[in-house]
């Protein structure tokens, strides 16, 4: 899918360049409050790495290699309709089911190796701030992470607009990333907000695999998979075995190393299958520790 970018109008995108700038002087102005003003511990060279993870990011998406574009490119053309969003209803429509679809994909990410393979990189930070949002890795487009939005675009919903809602999507996200935020009241019954993300981060057996939603937060609460902060209990960030690495291409390398030790120790074809597409944990047992170290964030289900 191309990016808002090339999504918006000619006279639209100096706008987001503002905004896009003004997204990285909020990560600035918090390191500089959090680091030296407050003097409370940030990670410098952490986020030094996830400034790389996205330079990195920036050259790799300018190869235009994606799974997803010519699949909803092709289901468009096939679609059952063709939706305008000339109404307020069909605008509510695809932010749903965009965010719908995000759910499910970003739950799959997790739950599924092959895609947690590259997704584990937005979690391998131990300290969660604005700027390790950005540390989204490499690979995404590569692994097919966004086919559940295929079926939008052959609903009828043009897949230039489809992207510009999930651009949207994760402009909203970016702010969760701000742990210092306070909560927001009744908004937390049905929109994710810092609060519930900074769990959804947290590598604590009590809030693995929860708090999955995008701007929505009322798909965990009806799927299952939402997780309330728990007196007592001191957030951890980053993986259940925490990679230390500042380096961006350990950082996006070592997910798919593990599956890969996993998958050269797999018994037949059914046991690939169970690495490549079971959950992680699953693949614990046929990876050394050597190379487990660090991404092993889903010990359990």
């Amino acid at each position: 899918m191309p990016p808002l970018r090339e999504v918006l109008p000619p006279d639209w995108r100096p706008w987001l360049l503002a905004l896009g700038l003004a997204l990285l002087l909020a990560a600035v102005l918090e390191a500089l409050v959090r680091g030296l003003w407050l003097r409370r511990d940030y990670d410098w060279r952490a986020a030094a790495a996830s400034l790389g993870d996205a330079a990195g990011r920036r050259l790799i998406d300018a190869l235009g290699l994606s799974l997803v574009t010519p699949v909803m490119l092709l289901a468009h053309e096939h679609r059952l309709n063709d939706i305008a969003l000339d109404s307020p209803g069909a605008w509510l429509l695809l932010f749903l089911g965009q965010d719908f679809a995000y759910y499910w994909g970003h739950r799959m990410a997790h739950r599924v190796h092959w895609f947690w393979a590259s997704h584990t990189v937005h979690h391998s930070p131990n300290q969660l701030s604005l700027v390790n949002a950005l540390r989204l890795g490499w690979t995404g487009r590569i692994t097919g992470s966004g086919l559940l939005m295929v079926p939008l675009a052959w609903m009828g919903f043009e897949p230039v607009m489809v992207a510009a809602m999930i651009s949207l999507n994760l402009m909203w996200q970016y702010g969760l990333h701000a742990p210092w935020m306070p909560r927001l009241g009744p908004l937390e019954w049905v929109f994710n907000t810092p609060a519930h993300h900074r769990l959804h981060h947290a590598s604590n057996p009590e809030y693995l695999d929860g708090n999955y939603g995008g701007v929505l937060i009322v798909f965990d609460r009806l799927f299952g998979s939402f997780h309330a902060e728990q007196p007592g209990v001191t957030i951890r960030y980053g993986l259940t075995d925490p990679l230390y690495s500042n380096n961006p291409v350990r950082i996006n390398l070592h997910g798919w190393q593990r599956l890969w030790h996993a998958l050269r120790r797999a018994q037949g074809l059914r046991g690939a299958m169970t690495v490549l597409f079971g959950p992680p944990e699953a693949a614990s047992a046929l990876t050394p520790p050597a190379v487990a170290g660090g991404d092993g964030r889903h010990a359990r289900g």
